[in-house]
């Protein structure tokens, strides 16, 4: 119980990072951006984007500002994904992170990737460097893959990694790297279809039969 005069300072406090899991598409896989540490601490070593919170600072902003100085990234919005309180998660001291997610198209990430010290992991094909991330992040990771795979099986794009506009074919093929599995093609299209707005145009059939092309639907 509180007793009087108790003060806030009386009472321990962790301290509070944000990191954040960049997702995006890649060859056919679902694949989160990673930097290369440059501190004393897992120097060299792949992480997520992250930093610790200043005073005064919000969530937000801490996060933005790591994006930018860890990996190149701006004007993104990330939303709060979970809170990891776990104390034994970090090796530096007693850390809670508020994890956040962003879903980014892969051109949007072509100038970051540029970078040394950024790349992209494929989430179902390199498990073992998931695995090893520092800090609990493969669990901020999986967390984070849940919350895409989830938001994919009740919208066609939320994330709007595709170009507009497409051909359901497209959208099947982003779907099944999202769910790490194969697609009913006809169950996907009566699936698909209402939430999507024809253009009245075909693909140019380049890749086989002409298509009709779709943009997401309000």
């Amino acid at each position: 119980m509180n007793g009087p005069g108790t003060s806030l300072l009386d009472y321990p406090r962790p301290s509070v990072a944000v990191d954040t899991a960049v997702l995006t598409v890649s060859g056919g896989s679902v694949c989160v951006l990673l930097v290369k540490r440059e501190q004393p601490d897992q120097h060299g070593r792949w992480a997520l984007p992250g930093t610790f919170l200043r005073a005064r600072e919000t969530l937000a902003d801490a996060v933005l500002r790591s994006l930018r100085e860890k990996a190149g990234i701006s004007g993104r919005v990330p939303r709060q994904l979970q809170v990891f309180d776990d104390p034994a998660r970090d090796d530096r001291g007693w850390v809670l992170s508020v994890a956040h997610v962003d879903v980014v198209p892969l051109a949007v990430l072509e100038e970051a990737l540029e970078s040394d010290g950024v790349r992209l992991a494929s989430v179902t094909g390199e498990p073992e460097l998931i695995t090893a991330l520092p800090y609990g992040h493969a669990e901020i990771v999986a967390k984070a893959v849940e919350w895409l795979r989830a938001a994919y099986a009740e919208a066609p794009d939320p994330g709007a990694l595709l170009d507009e506009p497409f051909t359901l074919k497209d959208l099947r093929e982003l779907h099944e790297a999202v769910a790490g599995e194969t697609l009913m093609r006809d169950t996907f299209r009566r699936f698909m279809e209402p939430m999507l707005a024809g253009t009245g145009q075909m693909s140019d059939g380049t890749r086989g039969r002409p298509s009709r092309l779709w943009v997401r639907g309000n």
